[in-house]
C-alpha cells in the first residue's frame, strides 16, 4: 500500500472519524457513528482505497519520493 492521503486530508479524517465514534459512544448518532472507523483507519494508515480508484493523492510527500 502506498501512501495516497496527505498532512491536512489525514488529520481530518483522524478527526471526523474519533468525533463520530464518540458521538456514537455518547449516544447521541447511534450505531450510525461507528462509520466513523474508516476515515479513522484510512488517516492513521494514510491510504485510501477509493482515492487508489480514482487516481486522486493529497499526499505531495509520496510524488517527490517516487
Amino acid at each position: 500500500m502506498k501512501a495516497n492521503v496527505g498532512t491536512i486530508d489525514r488529520a481530518l479524517r483522524i478527526v471526523v472519524g474519533l468525533v463520530l465514534i464518540g458521538l456514537s459512544l455518547g449516544g447521541v448518532i447511534g450505531a450510525w457513528g461507528w462509520i466513523g472507523l474508516l476515515p479513522l483507519a484510512t488517516g492513521i494508515f494514510r491510504f485510501c482505497p477509493a482515492y487508489t480508484l480514482l487516481g486522486i493523492k493529497t499526499c505531495k510527500a509520496c510524488d517527490s519520493k517516487s
